[in-house]
């Protein structure tokens, strides 16, 4: 499904250029991402604990969470192509300010703080990619579509963080190395804004821009954008609860990015450990085979979740995973290797089904009024939940990284999660939305 999603590109304008910003967007973010973890976490002049971990990433991604959904009502407001160009133009003069501070050997929280803009600008650019890509994708394939768009761009993710690997093997490992490193995503952050160029005027929406900033439209917040933005985080979160789908598609992300969160702590801790003895490289090389086997499972996901969905609707796709995550949780109470590698496999495709759940419902189930306010209040899910775990786990794991009540706590996360979705989700899947039409009404059903 997946294959006819990618040669549906051809029979829709700008699709082919939306994935195109979307991979050179990913790879930037997997360079920088992953140069940034390599001069704060495996640099020879800078040492970090676990409750420095936390702290770091509790810099980098908690006031986007609450700055996030207040500007996604840009996303609703202004024209998506102009965002796209301009917040990617930021995001590479805002690596260049990170990638010097570096160099300067700066303080970790100082370069923390540049890495907080860049990071803010890059999850502004994902909100307004996915906000776009109804208005590119042939409708009835809007899942397979987004499934393949999501999976070639995590590919990219990973191969950013390869290439960040390869760049630091030759510039050095040391702070000059490490910012040399960064400043490479710089230049692939300006290749996608001038793709993004290539669109036209309101090619990837919103369908009810602001003229001349006044408002047009009685399903946005009433008023100029400024004011828009200031209530932003209400009406999107209005907007997640007043859909089921929607709702539980995010408890269901939420759940799992706790999850991931506890691993992630445990993963770096159990990489340091085991590479305090054999150098920095052996605990990299470790990080980075689960990497692998975690974007596997996303691959997996691209083929495995529009015919899950197609067949057992979004609810029962939802239960799935989950279920199969619980089971692959607890196998981590081992801490045996090749358990851990078959379980990031497992995790990585079942995380990927629900984010593309999550994804199916918001790009189906709401309005385009609202959407990348919609999307901005999910990342806003995805970066306070994981750092809550991430906070927990370094304030309890064990100092070589084995703490089998870590993967308990999580197996019992995903069970939640199931009786959160079976709660909320409706039985039956919304039919999909067709936005050149009038507004698919409460009654309209397709059976799963």
């Amino acid at each position: 499904m997946c294959v006819k999603a990618v040669r549906a590109l051809c029979e829709r304008p700008f699709a082919g250029r939306l994935l195109t910003v979307r991979i050179s967007s990913q790879l930037t973010d997997g360079l920088f991402q992953a140069a940034l973890g390599g001069a704060i976490l495996f640099n020879p002049e800078r040492h970090a604990d676990p409750l420095a971990v936390a702290g770091g990433l509790a810099v980098l991604l908690l006031p986007y969470s609450v700055i996030g959904p207040f500007a996604g009502a840009l996303l609703d407001h202004w024209d998506r192509r102009t965002v796209l160009i301009w917040a990617n133009l930021l995001r590479g003069l805002l690596i260049c300010i990170a990638a010097a501070t570096i160099a300067l050997g700066a303080p970790d929280y100082a370069v923390l703080v540049a890495a907080l803009a860049v990071t803010g600008s890059s999850r502004f650019v994902a909100s307004g990619l996915s906000a776009a890509l109804p208005h590119v994708a042939v409708r009835e394939r809007l899942v397979p579509t987004n499934a393949a768009f999501t999976t070639i761009g995590s590919g990219a993710l990973a191969l950013g963080a390869g290439l960040a690997l390869g760049l630091r093997a030759i510039f050095g490992s040391d702070n000059a190395g490490s910012a040399a490193t960064t400043l490479t995503a710089a230049a692939l952050a300006v290749v996608a804004a001038a793709i993004a160029v290539g669109f036209g005027r309101l090619a990837l929406g919103p369908d009810h821009p602001d003229v001349d900033g006044a408002h047009v439209d009685e399903r946005h917040p009433r008023g100029p954008v400024l004011r828009a933005v200031a209530v932003g985080f209400a009406h999107g979160a209005r907007a997640v609860v007043r859909t089921p789908t929607v709702l539980a598609a995010l408890s269901a992300i939420g759940g799992h990015r706790l999850v991931f969160g506890l691993n992630t702590l445990m993963l770096l801790v159990l990489a340091r450990h085991s590479g305090s003895s054999g150098g920095s490289s052996d605990g990299l090389a470790g990080i980075g085979l689960v990497a692998t086997l975690t974007a596997v499972g996303l691959v997996a996901a691209a083929v495995v979740t529009p015919v899950s969905i197609a067949r057992l609707g979004r609810r029962r796709t939802l239960f799935v995973a989950l279920a199969v995550g619980t089971v692959a949780e607890l196998s981590l109470v081992s801490f045996d290797t090749v358990l851990i590698c078959v379980a990031a496999l497992v995790l990585g495709l079942i995380g990927q089904m629900a984010k593309l759940c999550g994804d199916a419902a918001m790009q189906i189930d709401t309005d385009d009024a609202v959407r990348g306010q919609v999307f901005s209040v999910q990342d806003a899910v995805f970066n306070v939940a994981y750092v809550a775990a991430v906070t927990v786990a370094a304030l309890t794991i064990a100092p070589d990284g084995r703490s089998p009540l870590l993967p308990v706590v999580g197996a019992v996360l995903y069970v939640v999660a199931i009786v959160v979705v079976r709660v909320i989700h409706p039985r039956l899947d919304p039919a999909p939305r067709d936005e050149t039409l009038s507004p698919v009404r409460p009654g309209d059903r397709l059976p799963t």
